[in-house]
C-alpha cells in the first residue's frame, strides 16, 4: 500500500488539499459583516424551531426560556445584506386604527378569569362557580366570598391593593426646586451623598445644663382619652400666644455663652435636628454656616424652609405640587406644610391649663418677650441651653451649646415630680386623597388600630418625627407627646378636630424608628470640621432638591444681607 506521503506527490501541480490558489478577488463588492466576541452561535441545528403542537400552536421550544430573546449570531449586520425594496412603500398607510388588546406593554396577555370553563388556568386563585354556588377564594391564608358575576383579572385583583413599585414608569417625574438661589461666585467645596453620611459614627455624652428661661405650663391629662363619639371630639381653636423662633446668632444668651468661650459650636434645636437627620430628607433645604474667631454658628435664613412642618415627606406617593398636576390647592406640599404649622402651634398652647398660680418658672424669663411691645400674651415654653461635648480626644476638646425647647410640664403619677414634655401633632388631611401615603382612616382606626395608624406615619413622615425626637431627646425630654389632629371637612383646610394625644419616651421611640443619634452627632462634626479648615467666612450647606446629597458651598461674607435688604425693602412699599 502506498503511504500518504506518495499519494500527495503523484498528485499534479495545483491540486492538494483546500481550497485552490487564486489571485481573482473573488468576494470584491461583497460589505465585510463585523462580529463581537457577544455574539452567540445557538443551537448547531434545531428541528423543532418550526414544529407545531397537535392544536396548532408552536411547539415547546419556542416558548422556551432558553430560546427566548436568543441574540443570533450577525444578527446586528443583517440590514447590510438586505435587498432593496422592489416597490416604494412611502405611501403605504394602515386601514384598521382598532389597537390589538391581546399584549399588554410586556408583550403577553393577561389572564382572564370567568365564570364558566377552565378561564382560570394561569392563575390558582381564580373564582369557582360550579353548580351556580358563590365559592370561596383564599388570599393569603384568609378567606373572602368570591363575586360570582364579574371578571377578574390579575390586574384588577392588584389594583384593589396597590403594590409598590407598580406603574412606577407612568409616574410624572417630579423636579423640585432649590430652597435657595446658587450664584456664580459661591465656591463648591464639597458635595456629599447620603451613603456616606450614613456611615459617620461619632458617640457623644447627654449633655449638661448651661441656662433656662422661660415657664412652663401643666399639660391636661383629659386630652389623653379619646373621644367616645363623634360629638365628643374637641375643636381645635386659634389661640393667639407669643411664639418665637430666632436664629442662633441672634440669640443673646448664646452670645453670652459664646463671649464665655463655653463652646465652639452653637446652633438651635430645630437647626441641629435638620442636620443630624438630613439622611431622612427629601424636600430641600439649606443652613448658614458662619465662622468667626473660632466659633461656628449654624444659622438659618428668614423664612427658610427648615422652619415648615412638611407632611407626607417620605411617603412613597407624596402630595404633589401644581406644575406636576395637582388640582387640589389646599392638598399641595407648601400649602399643607402652612397648615401643619398652623397646627402645631395652636396645639400646643391649647392642650396645656393656663393659669398663673401653676406654673413652673425657669432662672430667667423669656429672652425675647418683650412686655412693653407685645400685645398677646407669651406662649407656655422653656428654653434650655445645654452643652455637649462632640470631642474625639482629649488634646482638642470640641464642646456644642444648643438651644432645645419644652412645651409644657406634668406630674410623675408615681412619685409626683414634674416631667417635662415636648408636645407635637399630626395632621391627617384626606385619606382619600393623593399624597395620603396609604394611611388609615384615624376617626375608624385610631382607637382600635392605633399601632397599624402610628406605623403608617413613621413611614410616610420619617424625617419629620426623627426630628421631633432628636429635639426632644436634645431638651431632655420625659415623656414626647404627639397629638393626631383631623380636618373636620376634608375638603376644608381651616377648621380642625383634635382625635387623640399619644405619648411615648423619646429614646424609646428613637429605637422604634431605627434613629441612630451617634450617626447624628457624626454628621454634625464632619460638617463642623469642614468649615474649620478653611478658616472664617460663610458657608451654606444646601440639600439638592432632587437627588440624596449635601453641597457646602463658600459663599461671600454679604451672601445674605442683600436678602435682608430686600425684604426690609418690601415690608416699607407693603406699608
Amino acid at each position: 500500500m502506498e503511504s500518504l506521503s506518495q499519494i500527495i506527490a503523484a498528485l499534479p501541480d495545483g491540486d492538494g488539499w483546500g481550497p485552490p490558489v487564486t489571485s481573482e478577488t473573488t468576494f470584491n463588492g461583497v460589505p465585510y459583516a463585523p462580529f463581537s466576541k457577544g455574539d452567540k452561535l445557538g443551537r448547531m441545528a434545531d428541528w423543532t424551531v418550526d414544529g407545531k403542537d397537535r392544536d396548532g400552536r408552536g411547539g415547546r421550544a419556542q416558548y422556551s426560556r432558553y430560546n427566548r430573546d436568543q441574540q443570533v449570531y450577525g444578527a446586528g449586520t443583517v440590514s447590510l445584506f438586505s435587498a432593496p425594496p422592489a416597490e416604494d412603500e412611502g405611501s403605504f398607510s394602515v386601514v384598521s386604527n382598532v389597537r390589538d388588546t391581546g399584549k399588554t406593554r410586556f408583550g403577553r396577555g393577561g389572564a382572564v378569569f370567568t365564570r364558566g370553563g377552565r378561564g382560570g388556568q394561569r392563575g390558582g386563585r381564580g373564582q369557582d362557580t360550579r353548580g351556580g354556588r358563590t365559592a370561596l377564594t383564599t388570599r393569603g391564608g384568609r378567606t373572602a366570598p368570591a363575586s360570582s358575576g364579574t371578571t377578574a383579572s390579575r390586574g384588577a385583583a392588584a389594583s384593589r391593593g396597590r403594590r409598590p413599585g407598580w406603574k412606577d414608569y407612568d409616574k410624572p417625574q417630579r423636579s423640585r426646586d432649590a430652597s435657595v438661589h446658587i450664584k456664580a461666585d459661591w465656591h463648591l467645596m464639597e458635595e456629599i451623598d447620603f451613603n456616606r453620611l450614613g456611615k459617620l459614627n461619632l458617640d457623644a455624652d447627654e449633655g449638661e445644663d448651661l441656662d433656662s428661661c422661660g415657664f412652663l405650663y401643666y399639660y391636661d391629662r383629659t386630652y389623653d382619652k379619646p373621644p367616645v363619639a363623634k360629638s365628643s371630639e374637641r375643636k381645635l381653636t386659634a389661640l393667639d400666644r407669643a411664639a418665637y423662633d430666632v436664629t442662633t446668632s441672634s440669640d443673646p444668651v448664646i452670645q453670652e455663652l459664646a463671649d464665655k468661650g463655653e463652646a465652639t459650636i452653637f446652633a438651635t434645636d430645630s437647626i441641629l435636628s435638620m442636620l443630624m437627620c438630613a439622611p431622612r430628607s427629601v424636600y430641600p433645604w439649606d443652613i448658614v454656616i458662619v465662622r468667626q474667631g473660632g466659633k461656628i454658628y449654624l444659622d438659618k435664613r428668614e423664612n427658610a424652609a427648615l422652619d415648615m412642618v412638611t407632611v407626607n415627606e417620605n411617603a412613597a406617593d407624596a402630595p404633589l405640587e401644581a406644575a406636576d398636576g395637582s388640582k387640589e390647592t389646599i392638598n399641595q406640599p407648601n400649602a399643607l406644610a402652612e397648615e401643619a404649622a398652623y397646627i402645631n402651634h395652636n396645639f400646643a398652647n391649647q392642650v396645656v391649663l393656663e393659669s398663673s398660680g401653676q406654673k413652673v418658672q425657669m432662672k430667667h424669663a423669656n429672652p425675647f418677650y418683650n412686655a412693653s411691645e407685645e400685645t398677646e400674651p407669651p406662649a407656655s415654653k422653656a428654653y434650655k441651653y445645654r452643652r455637649f461635648d462632640l470631642s474625639t480626644n482629649e488634646e482638642e476638646p470640641v464642646y456644642l451649646v444648643v438651644r432645645t425647647e419644652l412645651d409644657a410640664v406634668q406630674k410623675n403619677v408615681t412619685n409626683g415630680e414634674n416631667q417635662y414634655l415636648s408636645v407635637k401633632a399630626l395632621n391627617e388631611f384626606d385619606s382619600k386623597a393623593q399624597g395620603s401615603g396609604g394611611a388609615l382612616d384615624w376617626r375608624a382606626k385610631l382607637a382600635t388600630q392605633r399601632g397599624a395608624v402610628v406605623a403608617t406615619e413613621m413611614k410616610n413622615n420619617s424625617c419629620k418625627l426623627a426630628r421631633w425626637t432628636v429635639q426632644s431627646i436634645l431638651a431632655k425630654a420625659d415623656v414626647m407627646k404627639v397629638g393626631f389632629v383631623s380636618r373636620a371637612n376634608p375638603k376644608v383646610n381651616d377648621k380642625h378636630v383634635i382625635l387623640g394625644v399619644v405619648g411615648w419616651k423619646p429614646r424609646d421611640f428613637a429605637a422604634q424608628m431605627n434613629l441612630s443619634l451617634s450617626n447624628g452627632w457624626g454628621i454634625v462634626r464632619t460638617i463642623a470640621d469642614m468649615c474649620h479648615k478653611e478658616g472664617d467666612g460663610r458657608y451654606v450647606l444646601v440639600k439638592d432638591p432632587n437627588k440624596s446629597i449635601l453641597r457646602l458651598y463658600q459663599v461671600p461674607a454679604a451672601s445674605f444681607d442683600e436678602d435682608e435688604d430686600e425684604a426690609e425693602g418690601d415690608e416699607v412699599k407693603a406699608e
